[in-house]
């Protein structure tokens, strides 16, 4: 079990991992010709437009409830119309990457904070006060920004990677993906019954907080 100061400590960097992945989507189409997710309200940090009921509050919270070692989550998708985009899907592939880019820089950046609050001073002192939190909330934003970089990148639609590798890949190989699209997530599902996910998965993510704490 944790207790709110846990929460707060866990829920800042997870919120900002999955709302600025989906304002990235948004962004990025909206700079290559579609305004679809700008018309709606979602390119913004107002956390309540993002907040999916199972992935942004269900299931992180049922995560904290049982004390789980790792939390996990996702917001609510930014829509986008590919039909909009200038360069079809050459441009759909970017506004796809856009999303686990966003994440690598996140992490990069939570890294940078967790080394330079790495070690604290007194305890008593002010500046120890606020690194310790900040240390503990960049480490956990580095590993939530791992895992989502990571899993959205698996060539899987509707994940981001399969978006990126239909967007480049040639036609009929794309119309193929997308002809799969439909048990996309059915596919995730077995993989992390079946314990494939975490031979896929983790070696990456192990790689990433290797090289960044």
């Amino acid at each position: 079990m944790y207790d709110a100061k846990d929460i707060i400590l866990f829920i800042v960097p997870l919120l900002f991992a999955v709302i600025l992945h989906e304002v990235a989507h948004g962004w990025v189409a909206e700079k290559l010709g579609d305004p679809t997710a700008r018309l709606l309200g979602r390119i913004t940090l107002n956390p309540i437009p993002h907040i999916d009921l199972i992935g942004t509050i269900i299931l992180p919270g049922l995560l904290l409830r049982i004390g789980s070692p790792f939390l996990f989550g996702w917001a609510k998708p930014v829509p986008v119309n590919f039909g909009n985009l200038r360069g079809g899907r050459r441009d759909m592939a970017l506004v796809a990457l856009s999303g686990p880019l966003t994440n690598f820089i996140l992490a990069i950046l939570s890294s940078i904070v967790f080394h330079l609050t790495l070690s604290p001073t007194d305890p008593w002192a002010l500046f120890s006060r606020i690194s310790v939190p900040l240390h503990l909330m960049a480490s956990f934003s580095v590993q939530f920004n791992i895992v989502l970089m990571v899993i959205n990148l698996l060539p899987i639609l509707p994940l981001d990677g399969g978006r990126i590798v239909a967007g480049l890949a040639p036609l009929p190989v794309a119309l193929a993906m997308q002809r799969l699209e439909r048990y996309g997530m059915l596919i995730v599902l077995l993989l992390i019954a079946s314990g494939m996910w975490g031979y896929i998965v983790r070696p990456f993510v192990h790689f990433f907080r290797q090289v960044l704490m």
